[in-house]
């Protein structure tokens, strides 16, 4: 079993009263400190955090944590739990397929024929049937992620047979009724459970829920209708995509033993940290360096920008820590990519070092001066 996980509050710093707008503010100052790619980061603290938002961050999932802890949001496993089931007590899409207990209008025959072998809960030959999910990481550059890019996935998945098509017989030769369930997709035998001796009704495990074998089996595959291959897709990432979203491919997972439906290839994004920019939502943050002189006088600075350099004028008397904004150079808005948002650059006024007597002498005028000058202004109100 595995170690016991931090409460989701403590891990981002809030209360369970904290406001989306506060639990996300604290998952992005937690982001940006323990970001992997960053010096003195931490990946495994970041993961944590990630995880902790994602659950938080959604109305229903929050609500169920807040009821049943972590095993509400199928956190409290990773693979075989106790007693042998697989995923947690509300196993997520993504490839769960352990017994799910949903008390909001679940069938507790279901619950029960899985613990104890008998009920509805076993998978009949006419129930459809589905091929396993399929999770890559997907890494991208800064400005990747702010303008968008395709990546080519490449990934090695069961897909149907070639050879004889998913159909598990040999090309030229049909499909006859299975010798073990005589057609009818299911087998009965008699189990010992605490309540005695049960008959129970399972899946044909000779044609898999079919009813039918292959005449004769196919040469490649050997009867079961699938072939492991590499696969490649192109994933289209669209402008502003975020760090820690996930872009899920419809029909690009396993394919399934007797043509079901395939399953879905979840993409997981994550942004590599950039040495000068940072975002926050739709804000790209930055700092400038300007000279004591230049800030007191007023300058033009060429900045940087994702979009290139651009000339910033930086006003006469601009103080350390005053930020300036720079419209249309943040990130693109994911339904709207002709709607971006800003860049904010935070001025950072620079003190001059190692001055020469003569740069010493004319700073003790200036402050001379300005103080004659106070003084004058307060005698004469």
């Amino acid at each position: 079993m595995s170690s016991a996980k931090r409460d989701y509050y403590e891990v981002l710093g809030v209360g369970k009263t904290a406001s989306d707008d506060e639990v996300k503010k604290a998952f992005r100052k937690l982001a940006v400190k323990y970001h992997p790619d960053k010096e003195g980061g931490d990946e495994a603290r970041f993961k944590e955090i990630n995880e902790a938002y994602e659950v938080l961050k959604d109305k229903q999932k929050r609500a169920r944590y807040d009821q049943f802890g972590h095993a509400g949001v199928g956190a409290g496993t990773s693979g075989a739990g106790a007693g042998g089931f697989s995923g947690g007590p509300f196993a997520g899409a993504a490839g769960g397929q352990g017994v799910r207990f949903d008390f909001g209008g679940g069938d507790f025959g279901d619950i029960f024929g899985d613990l104890f072998g008998f009920g509805s809960g076993r998978r009949s030959r006419t129930q459809p049937v589905r091929g396993r999910d399929v999770e890559v990481n997907v890494t991208l550059s800064f400005e990747e992620a702010i303008f968008g890019t395709e990546k080519e996935i490449s990934i090695t998945l069961d897909d149907k047979c070639r050879h004889c098509h998913g159909t598990g017989a040999e090309p030229g030769y049909g499909m006859k009724t299975c010798p073990t369930c005589k057609g009818s997709g299911q087998v009965n035998k008699v189990v010992n459970t605490l309540f005695g001796q049960i008959q129970q009704t399972e899946v044909c495990p000779t044609c898999d829920g079919r009813g039918k074998v292959p005449e004769k089996e196919c040469a490649v595959c050997h009867g079961s209708g699938l072939q492991r291959e590499k696969q490649e897709f192109k994933l289209k990432v669209p402008a502003g995509i975020d760090d820690g979203a996930t872009i899920r491919l419809r029909d690009k997972g396993e394919a399934v033993r007797g043509g079901g439906e395939k399953g879905d290839l979840f993409a997981h994004i994550r942004v590599k940290a950039h040495k000068k920019f940072t975002r926050e939502g739709d804000l790209i943050l930055s700092e400038e360096t300007v000279d004591m002189v230049d800030a007191a006088l007023g300058t033009e600075l060429e900045v940087d920008t994702v979009d290139g350099p651009v000339v910033m004028k930086i006003p006469a008397g601009t103080q350390s820590g005053k930020d300036f904004k720079l419209s249309g150079h943040g990130v693109p808005h994911l339904n709207r990519p002709d709607v971006r948002g800003a860049q904010i650059i935070t001025v950072r006024v620079r003190t001059p070092e190692n001055l020469s007597r003569h740069q010493r002498d004319l700073l003790k005028e200036f402050g001379g001066a300005e103080e004659t000058r106070e003084k004058r202004r307060g005698f004469w109100g």
